[in-house]
């Protein structure tokens, strides 16, 4: 079991110390960090904690999920693992492919052909 928590819906006074802090009387706290968007610096109302030990983890989890935060519920569950993906749309490494939607697209019937 890992040991990586996701905490979700935080208000957005939450830092990274006080993140800590709040699960450290469930065990040792490797980590903690509160996602910050890039051009504003304000939190994005989600953050990960790493617990030392999967006991301790799943004690904050089962004991923090759903517990009121300055008028917010909090989510408390554990990380799951990034997902890869390809990209958000049509332009990618590989070149525009029209494949990905059978139903829209310029598809092989020239200018402005295809399947309307």
């Amino acid at each position: 079991m890992s040991s990586k928590i996701y905490v979700g819906n935080l208000p957005f006074s939450v830092t990274d110390s006080s993140l800590k802090s709040n699960f450290a009387e469930f065990g040792n706290v490797t980590s903690s960090k509160v996602m910050m968007d890039r051009e504003t610096g304000n939190s994005k109302g989600f953050g990960f904690v790493e617990m030392a030990s999967a006991e301790a983890a799943q004690a904050a989890i089962t004991a923090l999920n759903g517990m009121s935060v300055d008028g917010r519920s909090i989510v408390v569950n554990l990380a799951r693992p990034r997902e890869e993906n390809s990209g958000s749309g049509g332009y990618s490494a590989g070149g525009y492919s029209s494949a990905k939607r059978s139903d829209v697209g310029y598809g092989t019937g020239g200018f402005g052909g295809g399947r309307y």
